[in-house]
């Protein structure tokens, strides 16, 4: 299939906003409990309502995209979020911004099973790997300037500063709520990403037997592999200490540091991203040169470590180690995925189904986290990442996948790579 670039670049957008919708709700936490009175166990609901909708709509996504056509489920999903995000920008309370997450969670897990495969085709598939890594390239890049724009927002609108924007927000929220104003960002950004695909013609994607999402004999076959469990676990434990130190770093550092969740926070969780982007281009390079299974248990291993630090040293190391953090998480998603891949021989379309269901962790972990903390504080409730990243480690030590990844072994099979391309 010939290579589709302005689908290439679409996705590469839809990559983007899916990154800012998600990934904003960890500034935004702080702001939520105190405009809405929240006790941390209760905000433990917000990232919950939010990443459970994977878990219910990432397999039916699979079955949609079949029925359907890959445009009909990309336009739904922007319609469905943009519908929940005027509603809870106008009626702004804490009950409809739980329903907000969750519709909005929905939409995100429509598109996410959409385009991944639409990229391998349009994109084609020689180019698949480059085009990935170029993908997490532009979700990165969102997630590290959605902070900003937080900042921006919060400390620009009834501020007494001009412009037409700023005025107009003025008009929209409430002194006490200028965080709501993102909310209006989100609907007018789903608007133009509805008009935008409305525009654009797609190509007809012809999913191979073993690509397509199967309910039937293979998903239950998959069920019965223990393997398959083991590695749905990796990405559930992923996702829960992804969103678990995104979603409470600002709050943590506001409890036992006193940094302002608008200005420091913020900061801390744009580097977060930022070095999550900056890893996985590392990681290219070292899973080129080392096993993958290696490249786990040293990044594994540095998450544990830095992780630490933030949790038990001073603000001062607690604002390098929380971004550095995520910089080690980096590799994880990927490598954990792969390894789960290439560790059954069949039925990939459907194990993909399954292990994307994972990213309900990032519902379940930052939930846990919070109730806890109800019980001991924010400080040690967090330590229960050590037990999911800990679980990531031995993922790297038991693995023995059917395909290793494919690894340089001498300089000059790198120079016959460089001529070959």
């Amino acid at each position: 299939m010939k290579s589709n670039t302005v689908i290439v670049a679409l996705i590469f957008l839809i990559f983007s906003v899916i990154s800012f919708l998600t990934n904003i709700l960890g500034p935004l936490v702080p702001d939520i409990i105190d405009s809405f009175d929240l006790s941390i166990g209760i905000a433990g609901f917000l990232p919950f309502s939010f990443f459970v909708a994977y878990g219910i709509m990432s397999i039916p996504s699979g079955i949609l995209m079949e029925r359907y056509s890959e445009k009909a489920v990309l336009i739904a999903g922007f319609v469905l979020a943009f519908v929940a995000a005027l509603v809870f920008a106008i009626f702004t309370t804490f009950q409809i911004a739980l329903l907000s997450l969750f519709s909005i969670g929905i939409g995100m897990a429509m598109l996410q099973v959409v385009i991944n495969p639409l990229l391998r085709h349009t994109g084609g598939e020689k180019h698949f790997a480059f085009n990935s890594v170029l993908a997490n390239f532009f979700f990165g890049a969102a997630s590290f300037l959605s902070p900003l724009l937080y900042s921006y927002m919060v400390g620009k609108i009834h501020s007494g500063e001009s412009g037409a924007m700023i005025l107009l927000f003025n008009q929209l929220v409430s002194p006490e709520l200028k965080w709501v104003s993102l909310y209006w960002v989100f609907a007018v950004t789903c608007l133009l990403m509805i008009f935008i695909l409305g525009f654009i013609k797609f190509p007809h994607v012809e999913l191979t037997a073993d690509e397509r999402m199967d309910t039937g004999s293979s998903f239950s076959e998959l069920l019965r592999n223990r393997k398959v469990w083991l590695y749905f676990l990796g990405i559930f434990a992923y996702v829960g200490t992804e969103q678990g130190v995104a979603n409470w770093m600002s709050k943590f550092l506001q409890l036992y540091h006193s940094v302002d969740p608008a200005t420091g926070g913020a900061t801390a969780i744009s580097y977060f991203w930022g070095l999550i982007t900056l890893g996985c281009f590392i990681g290219l390079f070292l899973l080129k040169l080392f096993d993958s299974r290696s490249v786990l248990v040293v990044f594994a291993s540095g998450a544990i470590i830095t992780l630490s630090l933030a949790l038990l040293g001073n603000v001062a190391i607690a604002l390098v180690t929380f971004p550095l953090t995520g910089f080690f998480l980096s590799i994880m998603w990927s490598v954990v995925f792969s390894l789960g891949m290439n560790s059954v021989p069949r039925h990939h379309g459907t194990f993909s189904g399954i292990l994307c269901t994972g990213i309900v962790g990032g519902a379940v972990v930052p939930l846990i986290i919070g109730g806890i903390a109800e019980l001991t504080g924010l400080k040690f409730a967090m330590m229960i990442m050590f037990i999911t990243l800990g679980y990531i480690l031995y993922i790297g030590l038991w693995a023995r996948p059917i395909i290793n990844n494919s690894v340089i072994k001498s300089w000059s099979e790198l120079f016959r790579m460089k001529v070959q391309q």
